[in-house]
């Protein structure tokens, strides 16, 4: 078994928390955390419809039965228990008494936060990271096998190929989560919505866009983005606020969370087909977003990012805003350093002044350095260029 770099902040917060709730998508990896972290508590799964009857028919009885707490997994299909397990907590004292686990992010978390306000803490667990399969010796040296592998754990635990697992992935999971979420009846034309907004991973999401080219409403295009952000398949970047007197963006930045599954859904078969593929460059912004995402998430930190763009096209990728100070992230996808890749980091430098902080560019290439002030790190050290928020304030 791979270990992940969340369980040492998930066995912290068991200490000061009688409850930790754990979200991620679908087969990331939280059900297998949960248990090695929780071994000698009772496992129980909403998902199976007799445990799920039990804990709905008589929410208290089934807590009762579970006097040393338990991990219960899947608990967005019996939210009502969340009131049952507030009482329960309160009257026992106890910390580290349940991790709840669950693959819906919004609804979930906001029935969560009015019925255990105080009493649980929060981590979210995505696939892996690069360095977590680099760790456990299965990593993948090339860099186009690791864009079309992608993170999840069932890849590197079963051997499968991409192109074997995804297709039941998408259909045992993501579309029979939409189904409970929208009760979406037209699933061919919300695949073709998924497939439209892979190619534009990575890029300014039009949202009016997107829906014309679907075919449907822009409150539906709304509301399917919603839904595949609430399962962890995609996320947005919002643009951050920082003028420096020039006309911004408004629009934010669309990524999947893995280049695995978006890759699949682009229709790339093999990893040899990446290095011509016309949308090369913006899967691997989306795999060092990712990356970035991944790691601050796997210290229990927030991963709050922005990216920078003026009318004029002028562009930093990420920006990491520490209170005082901003940190600069620049993202190219070429193995090969030339001058042109610091041309938008000095730029906006120049603009920030004295509120830069650590600026980093990540490449395709295999060697970590310096460049004039400017941190180089490798693809395979994405994660690397993150430092923690503790030493990112000095």
């Amino acid at each position: 078994m791979i270990s992940r770099e969340v369980e040492a902040p998930l066995r912290r917060l068991l200490r000061g928390f009688p409850v930790v709730t754990v979200t991620g998508p679908r087969q990331s990896g939280k059900t297998t955390l949960a248990k090695t972290v929780f071994a000698e508590k009772p496992y129980l799964s909403l998902e199976d419809p007799d445990v799920r009857r039990m804990a709905l028919d008589d929410a208290r009885a089934f807590l009762e039965r579970l006097p040393n707490g338990a991990v219960l997994d899947e608990v967005q299909r019996a939210p009502e228990l969340f009131s049952y397990l507030q009482t329960r907590v309160d009257a026992d004292g106890r910390m580290g008494l349940f991790v709840l686990t669950g693959s819906q992010h919004f609804g979930l978390m906001s029935k969560v936060t009015q019925s255990l306000a105080g009493r649980t803490a929060f981590l979210e667990l995505l696939p892996f990271s690069v360095d977590e399969v680099e760790r456990a010796g299965v990593g993948l040296s090339d860099l186009d096998a690791m864009l079309f592998t992608g993170g999840y754990p069932a890849l590197y635990d079963r051997r499968l190929s991409p192109r074997e697992w995804f297709p039941a992935y998408v259909t045992a999971y993501v579309e029979r989560d939409v189904r409970q979420l929208l009760k979406v009846q037209e699933l061919e034309t919300f695949q073709r919505f998924v497939r439209l907004c892979a190619g534009r991973s990575g890029q300014i999401m039009n949202l009016s866009a997107l829906a014309t080219d679907c075919g449907i409403t822009h409150n539906t295009a709304r509301a399917w983005v919603s839904v595949l952000e609430a399962s962890y398949i995609l996320f947005q970047l919002r643009p951050h606020h920082a003028n420096f007197s020039k006309r911004l963006v408004k629009s934010p930045k669309l990524y999947f969370y893995d280049t695995g599954l978006l890759c699949w859904l682009l229709g790339i078969q093999e990893a040899a087909q990446l290095a011509t593929h016309p949308l090369r460059g913006h899967i691997f912004e989306t795999f060092v977003v990712s990356e970035l995402v991944k790691t601050r998430l796997n210290r229990g930190e927030q991963a709050a990012f922005h990216f920078w763009r003026d009318s004029n096209g002028n562009e930093v990728d990420v920006i990491v805003d520490n209170g005082m100070k901003l940190m600069p992230i620049e993202i190219k996808s070429g193995e090969t350093l030339n001058r042109d890749f610091f041309t938008g980091l000095e730029r906006w430098m120049a603009l920030a002044g004295d509120r830069v902080a650590s600026p980093a560019l990540v490449y395709g290439g295999p060697d970590n350095h310096v460049h004039k002030g400017i941190n180089v790190f490798a693809w395979k050290a994405a994660g690397k260029a993150l430092p923690s928020s503790r030493t990112s304030r000095h």
